[in-house]
């Protein structure tokens, strides 16, 4: 965000919002972006044969876990995406519909 004040002249005591600024500029947020780009790398790895290495290392179980909040892990983090999103995990195998589903272009 202070890159995009920067090249818009506007400091922050002009106090101008940055939805303004983000939305002058035409960028999209940032976490819609690394959800974009989680979504991305998951159906890419979702494609590859069922005895490569990305693919085992996904269905490895966990060990015992101690005591208090479990971290919350990459693979949690992409089923929250999913989730909210509504895509199915079956539509990664269609290349060209996930595509579509998960690439978001910047706002107009």
């Amino acid at each position: 965000m202070k890159m995009l004040r920067w090249s818009g002249r506007v400091s922050r005591t002009d106090k101008i919002r940055n939805d303004y600024i983000r939305g002058s500029f035409k960028v999209a947020m940032v976490h819609e972006k690394l959800r974009e780009n989680r979504l991305r790398w998951y159906g890419h790895v979702m494609r590859r044969d069922d005895d490569h290495m990305t693919k085992k290392v996904m269905n490895i179980e966990e060990g015992k876990k101690g005591r208090g909040r479990p971290p919350i892990t990459w693979l949690q983090t992409l089923k929250n995406d999913l989730k909210s999103t509504n895509i199915s995990e079956r539509t990664t195998h269609n290349r060209t519909m996930w595509r579509k589903i998960t690439r978001r272009a910047d706002p107009n």
